[in-house]
């Protein structure tokens, strides 16, 4: 098929589900539809809990209402395209739609990760300094940190966006998943992909890669600074302030780690593996992160609690 023909001015992409599992779709959107209302319903508790308690206007809070309105983000981003293929079996998307899905995953995505950046710094700041943490972490720090989060963010995906804009496609190109990725529309190009796919991985390196290393690095501060408080009752207790952030952190970055390694290694592994591998890296994390900081955070678990009892009665 020639690609430069009339129709592939405006390239159509089809999205893949589960292959050869169609006949059973109905089925398999009832747990994804279970994942999607509780990621939305958790962290619509969390904003709200948080917004109403106004014991919990702390900056380890507002941080985690950036990582819910994050989580938000990027389930709602995810969804359209989850359920017309599972609900309506409805596979295609514009190239545009295609463009603005990917751009807002992608930018999700980074902004997840330069918050979970900055709660690691926040934990930091209130083992090592807990008598001036909330004079080092004023409102307006907390601000311009989120956003320089977003600012970075959106930053660093726009280019890849409009070099995708500019590649030649097929009229019609079967995509991977079931939501479109940036390098899974590389692979569809019939161009030079050589500036896409090196701009791809520099913003992988600057966001992701960097924030691991810091992330890292703020885990080897926080441990030297909790190994050297002398009472082992306070050790303790520093560091169970940090269970929550270390699940979400965990939450994140494992499954983005097996996804990379299945699709860089994984040519001979199973079309539906890397289905449910990317599934699981945009949807566990939304799903998880509300449920650990409520089941971990005394301070949320009992607003949560008190909140239900106040209904029931």
């Amino acid at each position: 098929m020639s690609v430069f023909n009339s129709s592939a001015l405006y390239p159509r992409f089809l999205l893949t589900g589960l292959s050869g599992l169609e006949s059973i779709y109905s089925l398999i959107s009832i747990p994804i539809f279970l994942v999607y209302a509780t990621s939305i319903a958790g962290n619509i508790t969390i904003l709200l809990i948080i917004r109403t308690e106004p014991s919990l206007h702390q900056p380890m809070y507002y941080f985690l209402s950036m990582l819910a309105l994050t989580d938000l983000g990027l389930s709602t981003t995810t969804l359209p395209t989850m359920f017309s293929i599972f609900w309506f079996h409805a596979r295609e998307i514009s190239f545009n739609a295609c463009l603005v899905q990917m751009y807002f995953i992608h930018v999700f995505s980074i902004i997840e990760s330069a918050v979970l950046l900055a709660m690691a710094f926040d934990r930091f700041v209130a083992i090592r300094e807990p008598l001036r943490y909330v004079a080092i972490l004023t409102n307006g720090v907390i601000t311009g940190i989120g956003l320089a989060i977003a600012g970075r963010a959106l930053a660093l995906v726009f280019p890849a966006s409009f070099l995708l804009k500019r590649l030649q496609y097929r009229s019609v190109n079967i995509l991977s998943y079931p939501f479109c990725l940036h390098q899974d529309l590389i692979k569809t190009t019939v161009s030079s992909r050589r500036v896409s796919s090196i701009y791809g991985l520099m913003v992988v390196i600057c966001s992701m890669g960097l924030d691991s290393v810091l992330l890292l690095l703020s885990y080897i501060l926080i441990l030297g600074t909790v190994l050297n408080i002398a009472s082992k009752t306070e050790r303790v207790k520093a560091l169970n302030t940090c269970i929550s952030h270390i699940c979400a952190v965990l939450t994140f970055y494992t499954p983005m780690i097996g996804l990379s390694m299945i699709h860089r290694y994984g040519q001979n592994v199973s079309p539906i593996v890397h289905v449910l591998m990317a599934n699981v890296y945009l949807l566990v994390p939304p799903l998880m992160n509300p449920i650990v900081y409520s089941v971990k955070t005394k301070q949320i678990r009992d607003r949560i609690l008190k909140k239900f009892k106040q209904r029931k009665f």
